[in-house]
């Protein structure tokens, strides 16, 4: 009989280091149309409520970078939040975002899900490493969250004692995002002239974050009410001069 011995998973040797100016960054498509739109939209509503910050970084599809057991590792999430990054200047285009290194850690990151091999969800710890791997163990993102827009299925990880723990949705079927301290949760509706799941933002007391083209469409609306409001008021005022006028009196005098 041989005793097989399971080896010692051994801890990832991170650490922070710059993007060499010569590193080709993964270019990879998006896998469907909705993924650009979904996350053009949080990123919307946040801007129009005036939550954005110059000090914040938000971004999607955009490549966050470790460098595991000295190799440089590069995750591009659909979504993602830092709270605070340090300037790059007026002049420079940033390429990539290395937490701990160019400013704080990166607090949310978003993966809509696709059909590739559950890479959402992977736990695989040796390159290429899983994304749920790499956000938890790696990068250490106090919330991930995983959205499939077709189900459509939102769910919420919250970092714990090193690990992620499933959050529940409250019974509006929304989750508590600490780090924005908003709720998020899923909005059937058009957009753009796209109709589908969107995700969307609620603040502390259950109002929905509006995007940019909403807040138009209601101060158009607002603005159509006052100038019918003012017409009529006009017409009241033009009846009641005549009245007066049948009856002798002038309006004007």
């Amino acid at each position: 009989m041989v005793l097989q011995v399971n080896p010692i998973q051994k801890e990832p040797i991170v650490t922070w280091e710059a993007l060499p100016a010569d590193f080709i960054l993964p270019d990879d498509p998006v896998e469907n149309i909705q993924q650009p739109a979904i996350a053009a939209a949080l990123t919307d509503a946040l801007g129009n409520t005036g939550r954005i910050q110059p000090q914040m970084l938000i971004g999607s599809n955009f490549g966050l970078v470790a460098t595991v057991n000295k190799k440089i590792v590069v995750k591009a999430p659909d979504w993602f939040y830092v709270p605070q990054v340090q300037s790059v200047g007026t002049n420079v285009v940033r390429r990539s975002y290395t937490p701990n290194l160019e400013g704080a850690a990166v607090a949310v990151v978003m993966e809509f899900l696709s059909d590739t091999e559950g890479g959402e969800l992977s736990v695989r710890s040796s390159p290429p490493y899983g994304k749920l791997y790499y956000y938890e163990k790696i990068l250490q993102v106090p919330t991930y969250v995983t959205y499939d827009p077709y189900e459509p299925s939102l769910e919420i990880r919250c970092l714990l004692n090193g690990q992620y723990t499933l959050q529940q949705a409250d019974s509006n079927g929304r989750y508590w995002i600490p780090e924005l301290e908003l709720f998020l949760g899923i909005w059937q509706g058009e957009r753009l002239c796209q109709t589908m799941n969107w995700l969307r933002w609620w603040d502390r007391e259950g109002n929905l974050l509006l995007w940019s083209s909403e807040q138009a469409e209601q101060e158009r609306q607002r603005a159509q009410q006052e100038r019918q409001r003012a017409q009529q008021e006009s017409q009241r005022a033009d009846i009641l001069a005549a009245k007066l006028r049948e009856l002798g009196v002038d309006p004007d005098a």
